[in-house]
């Protein structure tokens, strides 16, 4: 059997592949409660042969979203809408995570929330947090951050993925360009998921899943790596690889390397961690899905278009042993 169809362990569950869909906003809500929009797309994904779905940003707080049509997980009223996602992956033998998501400085409620006071243009707008936030503010925050895994787990996911790439909050934390505090929060930032992790575990089952999806050049490749082995000593149980803060990212990979710069950093940080690393990032055909888990040593490869474009991605790829 060729890597890309083998069976992988991750924690107390079983992948059948590793072929994965990566968090895509579908936009089909407008009121951040599940649709039967919602649960087709999810369906018709499962459907199409992946071993694991990671559900689009799904915001914690109704105050901290991207878009006024984005899923949410603020309420416990969403949680039977949520479990109706879950329920249709499931039977299609898939696993399912749930991405959390704060959108901070570049949400669309006012005061914008960053650790540190920062500017950012985004999308033909202004972005500005004026002040740096409170201890009390990122506790509350945490605390918003575990009720949403709670409610994941009582909806039946198979885990968690903490958002922290794309500009978003934890991304903010994680970027010294954008995190200047002198407190423990900016000279630990880590500490900002870590604690959200610890209240994640004491709240939930032991097999829950808790995993982190990770800016692969926050600012530096060499800062992603630290911060993917303080989050492995702290036990989270996968790193997703992505973009960090869009503006203030350095150097990436080089001319002449032969993928993704999301991809190369993938495969940098999983030379230094144990745990499983997920790479995302112009991966469109089988063969090269195959080329990457082979040579990069990750084990498990994102085909974000490719889903879209055609549902039945991952069916019509093993179908076709062109691996």
């Amino acid at each position: 059997m060729r890597k890309l169809f083998t069976e992988f362990n991750l924690k107390n569950i079983r992948i059948k592949n590793r072929i994965g869909v990566p968090p895509m906003a579908a936009g089909l809500t407008e009121s951040g409660t599940v649709t039967p929009k919602n649960i087709e797309h999810y369906s018709k994904l499962a459907k199409g042969g992946a071993g694991l779905i990671i559900q689009e940003a799904t915001c914690i707080n109704i105050n901290a979203r991207f878009s006024e049509n984005q899923l949410g997980i603020w309420t416990d009223d969403q949680i039977e809408g949520l479990r109706q996602i879950v329920d249709a992956v499931h039977r299609e033998n898939c696993n399912i995570f749930i991405q959390l998501q704060h959108s901070g400085l570049t949400g669309i409620s006012e005061p914008h929330l960053s650790p540190s006071p920062f500017q950012h243009e985004a999308f033909g707008r202004v972005y500005e947090a004026k002040y740096e936030m409170s201890v009390e503010t990122i506790q509350s925050i945490q605390h918003d951050f575990i009720q949403a895994a709670i409610r994941a787990y009582q909806a039946g996911y198979d885990g968690v993925e903490l958002h922290g790439s794309r500009s978003f909050l934890i991304c903010q934390f994680f970027n010294r360009f954008v995190n200047q505090r002198t407190d423990k929060y900016g000279t630990a930032p880590e500490t900002f998921v870590t604690e959200i992790m610890d209240g994640i575990r004491q709240k939930t089952p032991g097999g829950f899943i808790v995993g982190i999806r990770l800016g692969g050049f926050e600012p530096q490749i060499d800062d992603a790596i630290r911060h993917a082995m303080v989050l492995e000593q702290h036990g989270v149980d996968f790193i997703d690889i992505g973009d960090g803060f869009f503006g203030a990212q350095g150097a990436r990979a080089e001319a002449d390397y032969p993928y993704s710069h999301t991809v190369h950093a993938a495969q940098l940080i999983k030379e230094q961690v144990s745990v499983p690393v997920f790479a995302v990032g112009e991966i469109k055909t089988p063969e090269l899905a195959e080329e990457i888990l082979n040579t990069t040593n990750v084990d498990l490869v994102h085909i974000g278009r490719g889903f879209l474009a055609n549902p039945n991605w991952a069916n019509d790829a093993r179908g076709n042993d062109v691996c």
